[in-house]
């Protein structure tokens, strides 16, 4: 019969996935929040398109979110190429998450901004299929951040469209 053994809390590392997850969802907001009274309302949005207000509350909520998820796959981590696999996929989604405000935001490239939120929700894809193969509840932990972004990704398609 197999035991699993518990695995230890480590609050540092917790804390130090939150803080590299937090610090990029910060640092693109920094991007992001100038435009939102000047750019953004000059764009025409779908009957769907949400308040403005919601986004922070929930970007925030997914960023907790998934770097919980990563703390529950490096608690779990054999160095293995599955768990290099993981991690790579983890890392390029923080870096395509965060690309997407700059190509939307920083330089209003609304198609190339598509073509970015297409390689996210692709990657986040990979890292629920990844995180599986280490922590159901880490893989789990993904779902809304796919859900999101294939709601944001049907809101940046009709921005394209209307515009």
């Amino acid at each position: 019969m197999n035991v699993v053994k518990p695995i230890k809390f480590k609050p540092l590392a917790l804390i130090a996935s939150l803080t590299i997850t937090l610090g990029i969802g910060i640092t693109a907001s920094l991007i992001t929040r100038p435009q939102i009274p000047s750019w953004y309302p000059t764009l025409n949005k779908p009957s769907f398109s949400p308040p403005n207000w919601l986004f922070a509350p929930v970007w925030t909520t997914i960023y907790i979110l998934i770097a919980i998820a990563a703390y529950l796959v490096w608690q779990r981590r054999d160095y293995s190429n599955l768990y290099t696999r993981a991690r790579t996929t983890y890392v390029l989604q923080l870096v395509l998450n965060f690309m997407w405000s700059m190509v939307f935001f920083g330089v209003h490239q609304i198609l190339g901004a598509l073509v970015v939120i297409g390689l996210l929700w692709l990657s986040i894809l990979l890292c629920i299929y990844y995180f599986g193969k280490f922590s159901r509840v880490a893989a789990w932990l993904f779902v809304p951040y796919l859900l999101w972004v294939s709601f944001a990704s049907l809101l940046n398609l009709y921005i394209y469209l209307l515009n």
